[in-house]
């Protein structure tokens, strides 16, 4: 299977600067896998595509402000990625500049030290703190926005889920952000149930893929959990008929992760399930997630569950039709 072929064209004013300033007010554009109709609508209006009884998988991940700014030796000023925090004192890292090579120290605000142990590829490092970072990254770090978003953002909380709890992604469960709370406790009054997960999300999330071919590329891997109660409960819905619906493709990845011919098992480690066409889908039923970049390794996630036709086909209405695209865009709702 050729990468070209979940290529597609955006114009770039579709792609979402900022989020709107009430979360559920974005447009949702529903696909039906059976009948292949296209429906139009609003995320607030997302009840009426539901059924009593479904149950909304969500991933309570929350993104930490992981952009640092630290002092070279020589007093140049190099700009660092927190990714994924390895131990204690050792992270894994973006730093801004090739020539950072192992040894040399850097210094953060606060007078926290940090110095490169290991070389990766590209820019990517390992860097070992002299103390824990963990809780004072809110006085010296950023929120770590996408590439494609070149606006700051005014709130930092805009780019966390309103049911975000475990600090642990480098990046937001964009599908998430479209929630409420008011729109959340409107849907439990109507029957609709909810089952928490967690899947850290990492930036390699945006990264397109480069081989020619999709089984060529390897991809990144991402720390998931799956608790006892949860799965229980995700197991009881697939027992009782109701539909299992995962909010973004980061709680696809976790629930499909935990299955085997007996259900959804508690699970809490490193997933490195790739997902694209020709996959047999074993728990998700439906899907709520956002648009993704061209080649990504989202879009063919989303290409496996709806089809690589249908994902094109919705893509290029929602493009003639001016949804908002990325992070902060609209969300489409798969049944």
């Amino acid at each position: 299977m050729k990468t070209e072929e979940f290529n597609y064209h955006l114009p770039k004013e579709l792609i979402a600067q900022r989020p709107l300033p009430v979360r559920h007010a974005s447009r949702l554009l529903v696909f039906d896998r059976t009948t292949g109709k296209i429906t139009h609508s609003r995320f607030s209006e997302i009840l009426q595509f539901l059924r009593e009884g479904d149950l909304l998988v969500i991933n309570k991940t929350r993104v930490f402000p992981g952009r640092l700014f630290a002092r070279k030796d020589t007093g140049g000023k190099v700009e660092v990625l927190l990714l994924k925090r390895l131990s204690n004192l050792r992270w894994e890292v973006l730093v801004g500049g090739k020539r950072i090579q192992i040894g040399k120290r850097l210094t953060f605000p606060k007078n926290i030290l940090g110095e490169i142990v290991e070389v990766l590829e590209g820019s990517k490092r390992i860097i070992e703190f002299n103390q824990p970072v963990d809780d004072v990254l809110d006085q010296i770090g950023e929120m770590p926005l996408p590439p494609y978003i070149r606006e700051r953002l005014q709130d930092p909380e805009r780019y966390q889920t309103v049911f975000s709890q475990l600090m642990g992604s480098a990046a937001a469960p964009t599908a998430g952000l479209h929630f409420t709370n008011e729109l959340i406790e409107g849907l439990k009054t109507h029957g609709i149930e909810f089952a928490e997960i967690t899947l850290h999300v990492g930036l390699d999330t945006f990264a397109p893929v480069t081989e020619e071919k999709v089984e060529e590329h390897k991809i990144h891997t991402e720390w998931c959990q799956i608790d006892k109660e949860a799965a229980e409960k995700i197991n009881q819905a697939k027992l009782n008929g109701q539909r299992v619906i995962a909010v973004g493709t980061t709680s696809v990845r976790t629930l499909e992760s935990a299955a085997d011919k007996e259900g959804v098992k508690p699970i809490s480690g490193p997933t490195g399930l790739f997902i694209y066409p020709g996959y047999h889908f074993k728990v998700v039923d439906c899907m709520v997630t956002n648009f993704h970049l061209p080649q990504s390794t989202l879009l063919m996630l989303v290409s496996a569950f709806m089809g690589r036709d249908n994902a094109m086909r919705c893509y290029e209405e929602a493009i003639q039709d001016r949804y908002r695209f990325y992070s902060f865009g609209d969300a489409m709702l798969i049944l």
